[in-house]
């Protein structure tokens, strides 16, 4: 569906309209009304912010558009999303089994220092830092009880309340 934007001396007046509604309240698109393409959203790189949360109508190559601004993080955000990143995988339960992955700055992630394997479907691996490997994990227990996974005894273990 084609979209178009009211102007009035070069400037638009309110948000864009489908071209079937123009012409079935006018008859015709009218002459004050011009295209417009709608732009989704970006996704961010890691290290960038939206400096808002709509887009502004610019004329972009003589079509009116949506343009979303976005900018790099500077130092101290950068910094500031880097720590919370370390700090919250620190803070995890049994954190000491992930204590051989290391910080990837291009990312900003945790990252193994032994890429996960392919998944093999039935198979539950996950890591084991006293082998410092991925290793198949034992079956859940399949019963109404509720069970978490205990990396230092490599069982599952069951929750009481």
């Amino acid at each position: 569906m084609n979209l178009y934007i009211e102007t009035e001396n070069g400037a638009i007046k309110n948000h864009p309209a489908f071209e079937d509604n123009l012409i079935q309240a006018f008859g015709a698109v009218p002459a004050h009304w011009e295209p417009f393409t709608r732009v989704e959203r970006p996704i961010l790189g890691v290290y960038e912010l939206m400096t808002a949360n709509e887009p502004t109508y610019e004329k972009v190559d003589g079509v009116w558009t949506d343009v979303w601004h976005k900018r790099d993080m500077i130092a101290e955000e950068k910094t500031a999303k880097q720590q919370q990143v370390i700090t919250a995988f620190s803070n995890r339960e049994q954190a000491e089994n992930w204590s051989a992955w290391t910080f990837d700055e291009a990312t900003c992630t945790m990252v193994p220092p032994i890429p996960r394997p392919e998944p093999i479907e039935g198979v539950l691996v996950m890591w084991c830092g006293a082998d410092a490997n991925w290793k198949e994990a034992p079956a859940r227990p399949v019963d109404d009880n509720q069970y978490k996974f205990d990396f230092l005894a490599w069982q599952w273990v069951q929750v009481v309340n």
